[in-house]
């Protein structure tokens, strides 16, 4: 959790006859806040980002940049205090950018879509049910054990590969432009001091959602109370209690066989797909045979087992189908690839972020001289990902200690082939067929 600094105090001081004159004013149900400028020549963080999800933010805008010198323009403009008022609504995030001459400012906006009313729901059902998880959040803190709950109930918090859609009124093309990625930049300072503003740009305030975990909560007490007062068996009374016995078994069957024919004459198209009950009735042998043996079954959840059961099937369109029903389709196709690769090592790789050793960075720089490419160009890091913008590839090392390959399929980063121990090899086959490039 970031401590206090000089920006907080430059809030404090942010005084109401001030709030009143900013572009877009506080509402009564807190559904759009404007947060006053930065001043200039301040660092609020060691790089940008003191969080995980303010740099996940970073990370979502920085791998959608068309041209790397936006972003170079972009960091100096947030540190220079070119950025004015930020104001954040559901859906929206907007500031006036400037630069140079604060009397000519482009208006700058940043999309982020809202999540629907089915969603908030399953969302603050995941909240409600966890104490730890509320006293997080009014801490202005966002756990990992919090996003990852929102994601089992297929709601995505943080911004993916795409989610960020800039906006500026520049005469530039580029996405983003200097103005948007100053405004990005900045935007991660809010975040880190406050993970409400993110559940804000995603469609309700702080009050709302505080008000909504409290009836929730209530709501839960009173339930709980009523199961508690029910009337039950004792458990002793039940485990002394002689069983029943079991009916007789059924006689044999004197009708003769039903003519299914014609009551399915009218029936077209099985709406069943037989080849998928196929793959569902081999995996379940399977796995029934793992547990007579004792062996170990994991249970994934419904993300996972959906995509290990599609790369089993290996099937485009089963893992098609199954991808549109998972509102998710690009995502849903890339996972499935990266299981038959490595499975659920691959996924892992593909999904989760973790902060490996301080010699890892080394370990790449070692590979990339091995490779025999002289010295390592300028590498993007990111917890246990290492970007090489210029040549569309990235690896990731795995916590199974291996080197995981991947390159840019347009729209995100896709598994390139099996994980290997040597991170000069991973590199290796990465620039196979590009040399000439490099």
């Amino acid at each position: 959790m970031p401590g206090h600094d000089e920006y907080d105090d430059f809030l404090l001081g942010f005084d109401d006859e001030d709030e009143e004159d900013a572009a877009d004013e506080v509402d009564p149900h807190r559904r759009a806040i404007t947060f006053p400028a930065f001043p200039p020549g301040k660092r609020y963080g060691k790089k940008f980002a003191d969080t995980w999800w303010g740099n996940a933010w970073i990370e979502a805008m920085e791998d959608t940049a068309l041209d790397p010198e936006q972003l170079k323009k972009g960091r100096r403009y947030a540190f220079a205090g070119q950025v004015g008022a930020i104001t954040v609504s559901p859906g929206r995030i907007s500031a006036p950018v400037h630069d140079g001459d604060h009397y000519r400012p482009h208006t700058t906006v940043i999309r982020f879509r809202e999540l629907s009313g089915a969603g908030w729901d399953r969302f603050l059902d995941r909240v409600a049910g966890n104490a730890g998880h509320i006293a997080a959040l009014l801490d202005r803190d966002m756990p990992r054990e919090l996003v990852r709950a929102a994601d089992d109930a297929d709601v995505r918090l943080l911004p993916g590969y795409g989610d960020l859609d800039p906006e500026c009124g520049c005469p530039g093309w580029d996405s983003p432009c200097q103005h948007a990625a100053a405004l990005a930049y900045q935007v991660s300072w809010l975040l880190d001091r406050d993970p409400f503003v993110l559940l804000l740009v995603r469609g309700r305030g702080e009050d709302e959602l505080t008000e909504e975990l409290h009836r929730r909560n209530a709501r839960r007490a009173v339930d709980a109370s009523a199961a508690a007062s029910a009337a039950g068996t004792p458990a002793a009374e039940a485990w002394s209690a002689h069983p029943a016995a079991l009916p007789d078994p059924p006689g044999p069957v004197s009708a003769a066989p039903l003519d299914l024919a014609s009551l399915l004459a009218d029936v077209g198209e099985s709406p069943v797909a037989a080849d998928a009950i196929a793959v569902l009735a081999a995996d379940a042998a399977d796995r029934a045979r793992s547990l007579l043996a004792g062996e170990r079954v994991d249970e994934p959840d419904q993300w996972t087992d959906a995509v290990r059961l599609s790369a089993r099937a290996d099937r485009d369109d089963l893992t098609g189908r199954a991808g549109r029903a998972a509102a998710r389709p690009v995502d849903f196709t890339r996972a499935v690839h990266a299981w038959k690769l490595a499975g659920k090592s691959g996924l892992a790789a593909l999904e989760d972020a973790w902060t490996p050793p301080r010699d890892a960075r080394q370990e790449i720089d070692d590979a990339w001289r091995d490779v025999g490419l002289g010295e390592p160009p300028e590498v993007r890091v990111w917890r246990n990902r290492w970007t090489l913008g210029d040549h569309g590839v990235q690896l990731r090392l795995g916590q199974d200690g291996l080197w995981y390959p991947f390159s840019a399929d347009g729209k995100g980063w896709a598994l390139a082939g099996p994980p290997v121990q040597d991170a000069a090899e991973a590199l290796a086959e990465l620039l196979d067929g590009g040399r000439d490039g490099v």
